[in-house]
């Protein structure tokens, strides 16, 4: 099964070589993109090319949920390189409708680990609980989740000391916030954008539930 990976991997490379013969000296050069992107793990969604973009041209960070903990070396890492040496000028916070991070958080199941990691989502829906407990549908309760979890990341990411002291420099660094559906391979586009710390209050004030 293994030897399949490998076999495919030939194949794709011989096609793309076939297709676009500069391909591979292309990206074998100096990275330099716009754009982070910033979602949960799932694999469902191949980042770059929802968006139509070549490998390089999106820089990519993952985890679970599309948290971003403000002690997360990893999470903090692939941040500050991109913005400080890539320059890049936009991140895109990426929820995903229907994520299964989130389903885990809210359902009464006991997953061991992943419960703490999952934590900050289930926070998050306490305290928007006057406004989800309504919602009786399961499915329909999960996706209200994602899009509020959207956005207290996004916030989360313009908070960064990171992307404050990019902002002070008056560096060109813009926050998005968007979630894809697997159903039909769609972003929705929130119009949620931050392009300086000002924006980051009146996106908290947008972002959390009328008791949070």
């Amino acid at each position: 099964m293994i030897d399949t990976l490998i076999r495919n991997n030939m194949a794709w490379a011989r096609a793309r070589m076939h297709a676009d013969p500069p391909f591979f000296m292309r990206l074998s050069e100096q990275q330099a993109t716009e754009y982070l992107w910033k979602s949960c793990g799932v694999s469902r969604v191949p980042a770059n090319e929802v968006v139509g973009l070549d490998p390089g041209e999106l820089f990519v960070h993952r985890n679970m949920e599309n948290l971003a903990p403000s002690r997360d070396i990893n999470f903090l890492s692939v941040l500050q390189y991109p913005l400080k040496m890539l320059k890049v000028r936009h991140t895109i916070v990426c929820g995903g409708y229907g994520c299964g991070g989130v389903r885990a958080a809210l359902d009464s199941n006991r997953r061991g680990l992943i419960d703490y990691w999952s934590k900050p989502v289930a926070d998050l829906a306490h305290r928007c609980a006057e406004r989800f407990d309504a919602i009786t549908d399961f499915k329909t309760k999960v996706n209200a989740t994602c899009q509020q979890n959207m956005r207290a990341q996004g916030e989360y990411v313009g908070r960064n000391r990171f992307i404050f002291d990019a902002w002070c420099r008056c560096q060109t660094f813009d926050i998005h916030g968007w979630l894809y559906s697997v159903r039909d391979g769609l972003i929705r586009n929130f119009d949620l954008t931050v392009e300086k710390a000002m924006d980051v209050e009146t996106l908290a004030r947008r972002s959390w539930c009328p008791d949070g």
